[in-house]
């Protein structure tokens, strides 16, 4: 587990649009990563939903979110 505040290892994966996100391409910003185990289950829609109500905030301050299942 990384600890908060320490470097992410650099990472090249697929999205959920079938483009590839790699971590050296948000060089700059915030990058907050949450994990989940599973999509549409109620915990982690409503984890997602709090990141999604919290975007335009988090992106005025530079910052990506990143979900990751």
């Amino acid at each position: 587990m990384i600890k908060e505040g320490r470097k992410a290892p650099a990472f090249n994966l697929p999205s959920s649009t079938g483009d590839k996100l790699a971590l050296k391409d948000l060089a700059g910003k915030y990058v907050i990563i949450y994990f989940y185990p599973r999509d549409n289950t109620p915990g982690c829609t409503v984890e997602a939903n709090d990141f999604n109500k919290a975007l335009r905030k988090l992106q005025s301050l530079d910052a990506v979110v990143i979900g990751v299942s």
